[in-house]
């Protein structure tokens, strides 16, 4: 982790201007095809949810921007790496929060998953052990297909990238499924966010 430069930062005005916003988090949703992930995933006893995750995890680490956060002191730090915080459902239907350790290697990736998976159905607590702002919060939604999203917003200092999963939709021999990405405004544009989208079809499409 090291701070950025925000005085020699050629976004420095756009940081200082959203940073003061009440809300400055936007929003989008696309579209992204999720056949070969899908295929990847029945063929080597891999979950679905498990492989587009990592593809969006390594998409993430891929954007710059998507790494940057705001600390206590008003400060942008750039983490090396960023983990995945998603919302693991119970079966009683709760949920709690969770937080898994990134690794380029999809199967120690799904490894780690499913150990916070454990932790989660074998207790109560919302949060996780590890509470902290290196992450991208994270949930799915397979129960419905939406063309729009919004997630909560805490207020202060928030500026963790929120992600939401839709249902997945099968047109003939094709998948898809829609990702809302919800960014702080003061760290990420819209260019990023086309940054992460062509960089997780790409991932999505790996082997």
């Amino acid at each position: 982790m090291r701070i950025l430069d925000k005085y020699n930062w050629n976004r420095r005005a756009h940081f200082e201007f959203f940073n003061t916003f009440v809300d400055p988090y936007f929003g989008v949703t696309f579209k992204v095809d999720v056949t070969e992930a899908y295929k990847f995933s029945r063929n080597n006893n891999v979950s679905f949810f498990v492989k587009y995750l990592h593809a969006t995890m390594r998409a993430v680490n891929e954007v710059d921007n998507f790494k940057y956060r705001i600390n206590e002191d008003n400060e942008v730090v750039i983490f090396d790496k960023i983990h995945a915080s998603p919302t693991i459902l119970r079966p009683n239907k709760t949920f709690g929060f969770s937080f898994v350790n990134y690794d380029d290697d999809i199967l120690k990736f799904q490894n780690n998953f499913l150990k916070e998976k454990e932790r989660v159905f074998n207790s109560t607590d919302l949060f996780p052990l590890v509470n902290s702002i290196d992450c991208i919060h994270c949930s799915s939604l397979p129960w419905v297909n939406f063309t729009g999203h919004k997630e909560p917003f805490k207020g202060g200092m928030d500026s963790i990238p929120k992600l939401a999963f839709s249902k997945m939709e099968s047109f003939g021999a094709k998948k898809e499924m829609e990702i809302a990405v919800n960014v702080n405004h003061a760290l990420v544009d819209g260019y990023h966010v086309g940054l992460l989208c062509e960089k997780l079809q790409f991932h999505l499409n790996s082997h």
